[in-house]
């Protein structure tokens, strides 16, 4: 099991502004980001992923969009509203731009630039004023030839104080077109059986959208009617007749219309349906055309992430065959039903969503001790069990007011909808809580048409067959390695001895020997973030010109966001009552020196001189010398001391190492990218990798290097790569790298008014408490508490679980505080 988990914010421009990674005990890890108050309001993504998960592709990553509203540091808010029209094949867009500030006060006849991108193209730009209610109203086309009709408008208002503000608007969509699909159950349509037909309506922001239909034949008789139910998705049953043709006529909500084909039904054939309405069993009914009733053996197998809970195997000699299938033997989640021909091939296949509630952890949540008074005490205690018997297991728990935080119910990404439902399935789930807010007839019929819907990717029984795997680039990562290679003239190093420093962040030294291809690893490391490294490598017989090359691990590719139908166009203004109410509380929380705000300067123009050693490791400051030289003083020589001999006032060379006219007994100090190395190094160093020598002669700049400065210092600053190495490999023998470490995760911050003297302090919080390790011990019992803040509302707790055998726990509990 992977130990190492990576957890990034994605903004609207999908990249990565944070990445945390957070060791995996047991499967369990928890962490934070934090967000500063210049960051701008959008739509974000949390995605989460282990490295061996690469292989599989990033469709079954965590991957979750959130809002992320700013209020506190922003002085214009937006809200736009789009229409759209259609001429021949090109959608004609306007966007009308509401800007106004936090009090609600128009930007009237202010100017704006705006910049319209599709599919990462500009497709207009152009400059316009606010009217004098605010509004600013943009115009602009989308041709077929975009393959993507989304994007983003960025639109600068230059304010009364000629400050200008950019704001990023996104763009969901350029018309009001509805894309309609018929799904056969099983797979395929075939002609003269009997077949639930699964219908999926969604809109061009990616949200489902219902929808009436009528099928009529050639003649134009109506054959049947539907319409869909639930976010654009139902079903219907149908049977195909031959030398039939059928078209289906639509009727959208605007009162429109349009007429679809059905697909193609296939002359013979076998099909699988599915009843799993009923709440003890799972009714399975196979039919085959005619001709292929002639007693062929036929199997189904049931099955969950490659586990096999059911096997059927049955003649077919007559048209249908049935099979009752207990829920019990079947595991909570969804299972994947597949028909099996006589030669093993597949030719039919079906999800369903079991909801064995055995399988879930049962938490008996003891409320006795709970305050519903400001600022009072609360204390829940709990028992989790699992089929009666206690659980050893670990929750998550946070507390919030939800008269200030309304939750979007069924749209929350929960421990359950996640684990047990989205993971499985690919492309978009709209609102995925929905299906587990209730457990009737309905809510099961709608859960049904997901699945009916919804394509499969998880396995694909004829790479299974084949023996097509994957291919497993990526490996299970158990810690935080650093390994590479050593090679000399080209060739492996055998034997050779391999020193690993850390010299930042923490301090400890390893060492190793390379194997017979000169391969090294350091292993089983564990190390905060920022920590610095330096790789000694030098030969068996002590010879240190070397090269060490380093094994780096290619980042993580963004993909583009498959949540299209979360994406809110007015972020702010869909947060505004929560933000508006959170101001007070930052407001606060500033005065009492426990929430940083950033200071937003006024542009001013600033004139210097250029540092040329802008990164230099010189402990003076970066630049503070008694003389520098650059990469162009460096351009016309083969060896480092080459260029440098009489170039470098009162340095005079001895063959390749450097002496001060002042001290000849004593060979100066070389500094490379912050490392000692010896003085005859320079002529390991590549003048084309240097970015500056520094030269330290005076007592002043050479003091602060004690008596290893007495013979004067230079400070070597070799150039800065724009790969995606985070080592810097400037010479033979030695490299400095900064890998990616474990990221420290921060307690959240929770007042404490249980002691004698009394606070009148406002307390506004909005999020109460969070913990995310809650432990209930051997014996299922476990305790939290905390304090009420200081305004009334609705709380709401919910907890979240796991136990070592992966049975999940969700519990949800609401109290009033007075």
């Amino acid at each position: 099991m992977s130990k190492v988990l990576y957890v990034e914010l994605i903004n609207e421009k999908d990249s990565i502004k944070k990445q945390v990674k957070l060791p995996l005990i047991s499967g369990i890890t928890w962490g934070d980001f934090k967000l500063t108050d210049s960051l701008s309001e959008g739509n974000y993504r949390i995605r989460a992923y282990t490295n061996y998960m690469r292989n599989f592709g990033t469709e079954f990553f965590f991957d979750k969009t959130i809002k992320i509203g700013n209020s506190w540091a922003n002085k214009v808010f937006t809200k736009t509203d789009y229409t759209f029209t259609k001429e021949n094949s090109t959608d004609k867009v306007v966007a009308n731009i509401h800007f106004e500030d936090k009090n609600g006060v128009a930007y009237k006849e202010n100017e704006v630039n705006y910049d319209v991108q599709l599919d990462y193209k500009s497709v207009a730009k152009g400059k316009t004023k606010t009217s004098l209610s605010g509004d600013a109203v943009i115009n602009f086309t989308s041709s077929q030839l975009l393959a993507n009709k989304s994007g983003r408008i960025v639109a600068t208002l230059t304010l009364d104080n000629k400050q200008k503000v950019v704001k990023t608007i996104p763009i969901t969509s350029t018309s009001n077109d509805v894309d309609v699909q018929f799904l056969p159950e099983g797979g395929s349509l075939i002609e003269n059986l009997p077949q639930k037909i699964a219908v999926k309506s969604v809109n061009s922001t990616g949200r489902g959208e219902d929808i009436k239909g009528a099928i009529v034949d050639e003649t134009g008789t109506e054959i049947t009617s539907f319409e869909t139910t639930y976010l654009g998705m139902g079903s219907f049953v149908f049977n195909s007749q031959p030398g039939k043709n059928y078209t289906v006529k639509i009727k959208f909500k605007d009162g429109s219309s349009k007429d679809y084909k059905l697909p193609y039904a296939q002359k013979t054939g076998y099909t699988l349906a599915v009843n799993n309405l009923d709440t003890a069993k799972v009714a399975v009914k196979i039919m085959a055309s005619e001709s292929l009733v002639n007693g062929s053996e036929l199997k189904v197998v049931a099955q969950q992430y490659g586990n096999v809970f059911y096997v059927s195997k049955a003649k077919m000699d007559k048209q249908v065959l049935m099979a009752s299938i207990p829920k019990k033997n079947l595991p909570i989640g969804v299972v994947q039903f597949t028909l099996f021909s006589a030669t093993n091939q597949p030719v039919a296949e079906r999800l369903v969503f079991i909801n064995n509630t055995v399988d879930l952890i049962n938490v008996n949540l003891n409320t006795s001790a709970v305050s519903t008074a400001r600022k009072g005490k609360s204390t829940f205690s709990f028992e989790a069990t699992n089929q009666n018997k206690p659980v050893l297991s670990s929750f998550s728990v946070a507390v919030t007011n939800a008269t200030k935080v309304t939750p979007d119910e069924d749209n929350e990404t929960n421990i359950l909808s996640s684990l047990l439902l989205t993971s499985d399935l690919t492309g978009y789930i709209e609102k995925p809580n929905h299906y587990f807010q209730n457990n009737d007839l309905k809510t099961m019929k709608e859960l049904d048409n997901l699945l009916l819907t919804q394509g499969w990717s998880r396995f694909l029984w004829r790479n299974i067959a084949a023996g097509n795997g994957p291919a497993i680039t990526y490996k299970h990562e158990n810690s935080i390695p650093i390994s590479g290679t050593v090679k000399k003239g080209g060739k492996p190093v055998p034997g050779g001895k391999v020193m690993l420093m850390a010299t930042k962040g923490s301090f400890f030294i390893l060492d190793t020997v390379t194997n017979a291809d000169g391969k090294f690893v350091f292993d089983n490391l564990t190390f905060p973030d920022s920590t610095k490294f330096v790789v000694q490598a030098r030969t068996k017989t002590e010879r240190k010109f070397v090269d060490i090359s380093l094994d780096v691990v290619p980042n993580q590719i963004v993909t583009k966001n498959k949540n299209s139908g979360d994406i809110e166009v007015n972020v702010n203004n869909s947060l505004m009552k929560y933000i508006k109410e959170s101001d007070n509380y930052f407001n606060e929380m500033t005065r009492l020196g426990l929430l940083e705000r950033t200071i937003k300067l006024e542009e001013v123009t600033i004139t210097e001189k250029k540092n040329p050693a802008k990164n230099s490791a010189n402990l003076n400051g970066a630049g503070r010398a008694d003389y520098i030289m650059t990469a162009d003083d460096l351009t016309t020589c083969i060896t480092l001391s080459q260029c440098l001999q009489g170039r470098l006032p009162g340095v005079i060379f001895r063959g390749n190492t450097p002496y001060l006219m002042r001290s000849q007994d004593t060979p100066m100090q070389i500094i490379l990218d912050g490392m000692r190395v010896e003085a005859d190094f320079l002529d390991n160093i590549i003048p084309s990798d240097v970015e500056s020598i520094e030269l330290l002669k005076t007592i002043g700049n050479t003091a602060i290097y004690g008596s290893q400065g007495g013979g004067g210092v230079l400070v070597i600053t070799t150039k800065r790569g724009g790969g995606s190495a985070s080592y810097n490999h400037y010479a033979p023998g030695v490299v400095t790298l900064n890998p990616k470490g474990f990221s420290v995760s921060r307690e959240f911050y929770a007042p404490k008014y249980d002691g004698e003297v009394s606070n009148n302090r406002a307390d506004l919080r909005t999020t109460i408490y969070w913990n995310p390790q809650v432990v209930a011990e051997n014996d299922g019992k476990g305790k939290f508490e905390f304090f009420n803040a200081d305004e009334p509302g609705q709380y709401r707790v919910v907890m979240e679980g796991i136990d070592a055998f992966g049975h999940l726990a969700r519990k949800v509990y609401t109290y009033d505080v007075k």
